[in-house]
């Protein structure tokens, strides 16, 4: 996520596969956002803030703080997330990006959404240029061991274009395995777009289709926010 550049290379949210862009040094970007699941017996959705700030060169500490609602209509402060973003190589020494981001899920707050146990996820994320062209991808496990939670992978791959100076499109793929007891993969394909309202505002949306097990995880997805970048 290029934020701060006259034509950045747009990555990372609103897609579900991320990217090793960190957060420029000492400057920051938050996401006001609410994304969603269309379910068999309703919407399961979210809304919070996710907030990012470039710490040390290569170095984007992150935190995202939720507010869910399940399709039972249950709502409460889901699980919050904190993880750190490192980018070891770039595409100016090695001609590709690559970033670890290990990220920590805190039990939920309210006991009537989201987890009530801590877990772990360890993904590796690469991303190339070619003029206005970006692909970027990759993938990690969570663990996630406790009740009926499995441990499980995803990953995913992002195709994305520099339409104008201020309109970025893409299209991506992503996968997840079963990551609950009795529950099934699922495969999405999304369709995202980043629109510079300015240097400091920008819009961000993103909808897409399960492809694979949509009855049991979900129809479809959605995704869309204001960023502030400063």
């Amino acid at each position: 996520m290029l934020l701060l550049a006259a034509s950045p290379a747009w990555a990372g949210p609103p897609y579900l596969t991320d990217d090793p862009e960190p957060t420029e040094l000492h400057h920051f970007e938050i996401y006001a956002y609410n994304q969603g699941t269309a379910l068999r017996d309703g919407a399961a959705t979210e809304t919070g803030i996710d907030f990012n700030y470039g710490g040390l060169p290569g170095l984007q500490i992150s935190a995202v703080l939720p507010l869910v609602r399940d399709e039972t209509g249950a709502t409460g402060i889901g699980n919050i997330h904190l993880g750190g973003k490192y980018r070891f190589l770039t595409q100016e020494d090695f001609g590709v990006d690559a970033a670890l981001f290990p990220t920590l899920s805190l039990p939920n707050l309210s006991k009537n959404v989201g987890d009530d146990h801590t877990s772990f996820f360890l993904p590796l994320w690469l991303q190339k240029d070619f003029g206005k062209w970006t692909v970027f991808g990759g993938g990690g496990c969570t663990l996630n061991r406790h009740g009926d939670s499995r441990s499980f992978c995803q990953g995913g791959a992002a195709l994305l274009r520099q339409v104008t100076d201020d309109l970025n499109l893409g299209v991506e793929v992503f996968h997840q395995g079963n990551e609950a007891l009795g529950g099934s993969h699922e495969t999405a394909i999304g369709f995202g777009a980043v629109y510079d309202l300015s240097e400091k505002y920008h819009l961000l949306a993103h909808w897409g289709p399960n492809i694979q097990n949509g009855g049991d995880n979900g129809r479809y997805a959605w995704y869309t926010a204001l960023l502030f970048t400063f």
